[in-house]
């Protein structure tokens, strides 16, 4: 199944107004250029969706959430599902027809969508060298002739490397500016790519919603500092990560903290996004701050239910936090 979205998905649904109506449906597409808002084509709920209901069935407003957006953006981001549960995201820049695609794992379903739509390849850009995320850049360069995009620091273990970029420099697609932030923990030469002009930033495998990818490379110190320069962005920031977990992750995070209200009820949004088979990305950078636990190092209820003292500094507390998420079983 895919996705096209300027905000989809569960960042829609908490991006709705209050005047939300059993005939408007929260969206796979939204297009926020100049201003104007256009409904999809995803009706994912036929009731009102004025509030949801928690595990003790009292009621939490939606609008608590709601951080619309008027963000004036030319950027159209296709979701399409890669391997198990990847994401690959295809970039179509509207005004200029320039095409990217963020870690392809692999390169067939990303050739597929190109083809239903009639487009060309320009540019892969990786957040990290892993095959699961960059196991179609050789065939989709040799068929497209795309430069790749990735991290300086991890040139030699990217595939077919053109353009190496590092912390805090300013690339441009099509005329987006796009920051790149170094964000190593899962592993060392990680990156993150923020369009603050479309206010969407692909976190690859650093940030998941509810989660934070493995330490394979990074510490804790690492994994913390990264995890909370991708929490100073704008609280509407929609997230595109690397995994569609955040099912099995809302379950191992109400069981530290079953008491976050906004939190149980995302994992009922959740659950029934992934009953019907939809992606529950993009998330927003302000559920996350409020539901994710490994934003919330120094939540008193998530460190008495781990055991990690009040003196705990907060890397501790998510290294503590990381392993209890590894051992975790849903």
């Amino acid at each position: 199944m895919q996705a096209i979205s300027k905000v989809s998905s569960a960042a829609s649904f908490f991006r709705c107004s209050r005047k939300l109506t059993s005939h408007q449906p929260c969206v796979s597409q939204l297009s926020l250029r100049k201003g104007f808002v256009s409904n999809g084509v995803l009706n994912l709920f036929s009731s009102p969706l004025k509030a949801l209901c928690n595990a003790s069935g009292r009621s939490v407003r939606v609008s608590r959430f709601c951080s619309a957006s008027n963000i004036s953006s030319s950027l159209q981001i296709q979701l399409v599902p890669c391997l198990a549960d990847n994401y690959a995201y295809i970039l179509h820049d509207e005004d200029t027809g320039t095409v990217g695609v963020v870690d392809p794992s692999e390169a067939a379903p990303v050739m597929d969508a190109l083809r239903k739509n009639g487009r060309e390849l320009t540019y892969i850009l990786n957040t990290h060298h892993h095959y699961d995320h960059t196991g179609g850049n050789l065939e989709l360069k040799d068929r497209y002739g795309a430069k790749v995009v990735g991290s300086a620091v991890d040139r030699k273990r990217i595939p077919g490397i053109d353009i190496a970029l590092r912390d805090g420099d300013k690339w441009e697609f099509a005329g987006h500016e796009v920051h790149v932030m170094e964000t190593p923990g899962h592993t060392i030469g990680h990156i993150s790519f923020y369009f603050p002009g479309a206010r969407a930033v692909f976190t690859g495998d650093t940030l998941f919603s509810l989660s934070c990818g493995k330490l394979f490379e990074g510490t804790p110190e690492q994994m913390l500092d990264s995890l909370q320069r991708i929490a100073d962005l704008p609280d509407d920031t929609s997230v595109y990560c690397g995994h569609e977990y955040t099912l099995s992750n809302s379950k191992f995070a109400l069981s530290i903290e079953p008491s976050n209200e906004v939190l149980q009820s995302y994992a009922a949004y959740v659950a029934e996004l992934r009953g019907k088979k939809l992606p529950t990305i993009p998330t927003t950078m302000k559920m996350e701050k409020a539901c994710n636990p490994f934003l919330r190092t120094g939540n008193m209820d998530i460190r008495r239910v781990l055991g990690i003292p009040e003196t705990a500094d907060e890397a501790e507390a998510l290294g503590v936090i990381r392993r209890a998420k590894d051992s975790f079983k849903a």
